[in-house]
């Protein structure tokens, strides 16, 4: 359903931009307009006019029936509860500190991985030919 909206929405989109752009330019903005142009009539100015009015009003519906129905299933979230915690890549898990802080637990964390890992180069090594 949300895939026909879009396409609808596109397809009002295309012909609102066609009718804007097939207006006479009556305030001469930028040294531009008046001149007998490809529809010069009375007549076809307010068919323009009253057309970009449905296109527009077409436009903000499907705009806002497609921004609702995106939020639709949408479940309400709790900045308060703390959300699972995931195990990272790097090896152990982090868990909630016991006692201290979170830096202690991090430093815990960080000796840890320094254990298992190599211990990385004091500075930049020079690249060495074969």
């Amino acid at each position: 359903m949300q895939t026909v909206v879009i396409v609808i929405h596109l397809m009002i989109v295309t012909v609102l931009i066609g009718s804007v752009l097939l207006q006479k330019s009556e305030g001469g903005g930028l040294g531009m307009g008046g001149g007998a142009g490809f529809m010069s009539s009375r007549g076809t100015a307010n068919l323009l006019t009253r057309t970009t009015a449905v296109l527009a009003a077409g436009f903000f519906l499907t705009s806002l029936f497609l921004s609702w129905y995106a939020g639709y299933n949408r479940q309400p979230t709790s900045i308060i509860g703390a959300p699972a915690q995931t195990q990272p890549a790097g090896g152990a898990p982090i868990t909630a500190p016991t006692s201290g802080g979170i830096l202690d637990s991090l430093k815990k964390s960080d000796q840890q991985q320094g254990q298992q890992a190599p211990a990385a180069p004091s500075g930049p090594q020079a690249p060495q030919s074969q």
